[in-house]
């Protein structure tokens, strides 16, 4: 009753479908001709978008919905959310759900209302869990919670061989950890959407742009009539991760609709360009006033923030490029705490250096072999790092202007005088254009170290199966020649040679 009166909108949502009815009806009797409107994932094909649509609209004030709603619903109006029956949902759900509210500057209240008598030991602690995580950025801590609650699975259970029970639990994570990132030289967060703040709106995809306009991906209804494809393709460009699925989609409008219109080309240009800086872990982008040069004119850097990168992977990188360094152009910054010296250091694109003396390259994150308390301090702080990293890529959305943050504390990549060496309109192009190579490296790597892993996990299953059958085998022998548990042949010598 505070949200309609105010104005706002509600989502109520249930476990199961079978619960819609009930739960409309129950809603009907307290709010005497409330405006419902549902959305599940039984619905014909495209109903449940539409119903979210004119929900979106404000021609309803609830939406009740399963959680189909969980992902990609994103409407400022909607500031109430109810969650039925809280404890049958999972932990990462229920955070989920939580963030379909709070898209606007209002209060937003997430209401979740358990079954009392169906309440387990783990369900309590889930919407406790929920109930203490609510800061900004806390998905992180949501998901090491619901690892506890848990457990870790057959990674630490009896299928595991290995001896982490006589190392300890929390000495063997450390050693996993340390393995994992010898191994891995290219784990860089996936950013799941880059924060794209230049001006006129230039290189953004999000709905309603700092300039009020709608920078979101379309296709023209002239290049593709038919509406269910036409939104189908726009999906699928939103949704591609890299270049080069991209390139395949763009290949396959050309065979089936022809040329690609110029105003699409433009926009499919801002695609390839998020796909190359969530691939790099780059969540915010943005200008950078650096001064006046001698001639009066103001010069601005384009910062690229990238909080997960770290010096492991520009090494990688750059031993993977033509001149062994970033394309002239790109410089790549780290502050004191990454680097060899203590001090912040630039990498300068274009120019020949010797990297394993400015990069914090001698060994796996610099830390130190001694081992000790020394160590264990240096572990805890880089576990620190990488928290903190999730947690800013989680919140680089909510960020508005490039002033609002202390990029001097953060990895990132800068093209010096983006302004004005570049003329608004070729921004895109011209951040593409150094980007491209780089992402593409890491997209390959990534690829073939997800190759590598399933061939591995493919063969580990063949001999697993190959042990199997070895055994069923040694089973049917020991049968058929009757060993017994002894070892001793017990064959009757009669029935064997008849003719004895």
């Amino acid at each position: 009753s505070r949200e309609l009166a105010r104005g706002g909108q509600c989502y109520y949502v249930v476990p199961r479908i079978a619960q819609l009815d009930e739960a409309e009806q129950t809603i009907q009797k307290l709010f005497p001709g409330i405006r419902i409107i549902q959305a599940h994932g039984r619905m014909p094909r495209g109903g449940a978008e539409e119903n979210v649509a004119e929900f979106a609209e404000g021609a309803h004030d609830i939406l009740l919905a399963t959680t189909v709603i969980e992902n990609g619903v994103d409407i400022p109006t909607v500031n109430t959310i109810i969650i039925q029956n809280a404890q049958a949902f999972g932990m990462s759900t229920l955070y989920q759900l939580r963030g379909r509210v709070g898209r606007s500057d209002l209060q937003a209240y997430a209401y979740f209302l358990p079954q009392e008598e169906a309440v387990t030991e783990t369900a309590a602690l889930r919407l406790q869990a929920m109930g203490e995580l609510h800061e900004l950025g806390s998905g992180f801590d949501v998901a090491n919670r619901d690892l506890e609650i848990r457990g870790a699975g057959s990674l630490l259970g009896t299928e595991q061989s290995g001896m982490a029970a006589k190392v300890g639990f929390d000495l063997y994570m450390r050693m996993l950890k340390k393995s994992i990132r010898q191994l891995r030289g290219m784990d860089l967060p996936l950013v799941p959407r880059t924060n794209v703040l230049l001006p006129g709106g230039e290189g953004s995809i999000e709905v309603a742009g700092p300039d009020g306009v709608s920078h979101a991906f379309k296709i023209s209804k002239a290049y593709i009539p038919d509406d269910d494809e036409r939104q189908k393709q726009e999906t699928a460009t939103r949704l591609s991760e890299s270049t080069a699925k991209l390139v395949d989609l763009t290949n396959l409008w050309k065979k089936q609709y022809g040329p690609i219109p110029a105003k699409i080309q433009g926009r499919l240009k801002t695609m390839h360009l998020h796909a190359c800086t969530r691939r790099l872990g780059i969540d915010l982008v943005g200008l950078i006033d650096m001064g006046t040069d001698d001639n009066g004119v103001a010069r601005m850097d384009c910062i690229l923030r990238s909080p997960g990168l770290r010096p492991r992977h520009l090494a990688n990188i750059c031993k993977a490029l033509p001149r062994g360094v970033p394309p002239k152009g790109l410089n790549v910054c780290f502050p004191d705490r990454f680097t060899m010296t203590g001090e912040a250091q630039e990498i300068v694109g274009g120019k020949k250096q010797d990297l394993d003396a400015t990069l914090l390259l001698a060994n796996d994150s610099g830390l130190s072999s001694s081992g000790g308390d020394d160590e264990q301090e240096e572990w805890d702080a880089l576990d620190e790092e990488e928290v903190e990293a999730m947690k800013e890529i989680s919140s680089a959305l909510r960020v508005q202007d490039m002033n609002e943050i202390d990029i001097e504390q953060y990895p990132r990549f800068v093209i010096p005088n983006l302004a004005p060496d570049v003329p608004e309109g070729q921004r895109v192009d011209r951040m593409l254009k150094l980007l491209l190579p780089l992402s593409k490296i890491v997209y390959e790597k990534q690829e073939k170290d997800k190759e590598t892993a399933r061939v591995a996990a493919d063969l580990r299953e063949k001999r697993e199966m190959m042990k199997k059958k070895k055994k069923e085998q040694d089973a049917i022998d020991k049968t058929n020649f009757g060993i017994n548990n002894q070892g001793a042949v017990t064959l009757d010598s009669t029935a064997a040679y008849p003719n004895f």
